[in-house]
């Protein structure tokens, strides 16, 4: 495994920051971790890259532990911090240059560097000072970085954050193609992100693991949700006997006669609700189950709509 995280624990001072966190992520994969305000996400993000110890627990990176091989383990690391550090005074292919430096990478400013500015979409920026980057441009550039010593295991904090429809799309497909040979860990806000890219999802909450799975086996709950169906009568019908038939959790109003049935966990009552639009006289003048969206389990889970990170 690439990312090998055991039993994490992070203390700031009285403040568990992260409680007993476990999970592996393997070459070849793009794991979307989420979780509401104050879950743990950064921390846990800063502990895997070093910049941060834990309070308890171990961490691994492509077999080498974190605390006891912290060069080699950064050697191996791209890091996108949720707040990308940059020196705005420095050109975009100097300030690479100086991150090449760093990686003592052979031909510090030639074909490697040209390589990642066509990739992260730069060429036509690169001839400018950072600070007159737009914030998207700027994302850009802290990618760069983070690719540029071509690192088996990607931490990306809020990947996309500042960039507009057409360039999330493209660093999105950059992401995707980096995860077909590295380890790409995430943490994002935007849900179909997740569901776009990621074939794994880890939710965190109160510095827990509450989640984990493919975003289909959380969305549908591995058939433990309950199920929706979203229906329209062309009239009101009885509501003590519409609530009362068999299967039924619980029916809310959203709409002049359109319900929002919630069904046991494993049902599909359109059959029975059809049967009794019927006896009762009523016209169904639509009816759909209600996919569950990640979003929606999200909320579910966390108790939480917020999905901002730590």
């Amino acid at each position: 495994m690439s990312i090998k995280v055991t039993h994490i624990t992070k203390l700031y001072g009285s403040q568990k920051a992260l409680d007993d966190v476990s999970f592996e992520a393997g070459s070849g994969s793009i794991t979307g971790f989420i979780g509401p305000n104050g879950a743990g996400k950064s921390t846990m993000m800063k502990i895997i890259t070093g910049y941060i110890p834990p309070t308890a627990g171990e961490v691994e990176v492509d077999g080498l532990n974190v605390l006891r091989d912290p060069m080699e383990v950064r050697q191996r690391t791209g890091y996108l911090p949720e707040h990308n550090p940059l020196y705005p005074e420095m050109y975009v292919r100097e300030y690479l240059e100086y991150v090449a430096g760093h990686y003592r990478l052979e031909g510090a400013d030639g074909d490697r560097i040209e390589e990642v500015i066509r990739e992260t979409g730069l060429s036509a920026e690169s001839h400018k000072k950072i600070g007159a980057l737009s914030k998207g441009y700027r994302q850009r550039v802290g990618l760069a970085q983070a690719i540029l010593h071509d690192p088996s295991v990607l931490i990306l904090d809020e990947p996309t954050s500042g960039l507009d429809p057409n360039q999330i799309v493209e660093i999105r497909e950059l992401i995707h193609r980096l995860g077909e040979k590295k380890t790409v860990l995430l943490s994002t806000h935007i849900m179909q992100e997740v569901e776009a890219i990621c074939n794994r999802v880890i939710v965190i909450s109160r510095g827990k693991v509450v989640a984990d799975g493919a975003p289909g086996e959380i969305s549908t709950g591995s058939g433990e949700q309950n199920a929706t169906i979203m229906v329209e009568f062309d009239k009101r019908p009885g509501d003590d006997t519409f609530a009362s038939l068999e299967g039924i959790v619980r029916i809310r109003s959203v709409g002049e006669n359109k319900y929002l049935v919630e069904t046991a966990a494993g049902t599909d009552l359109r059959p029975v609700i059809f049967r009794f639009a019927v006896d009762q006289g009523l016209t169904v003048l639509s009816m759909q189950m209600k996919e569950k969206k990640l979003e929606d389990v999200f909320r579910e889970i966390t108790g939480d709509g917020q999905l901002d990170g730590v």
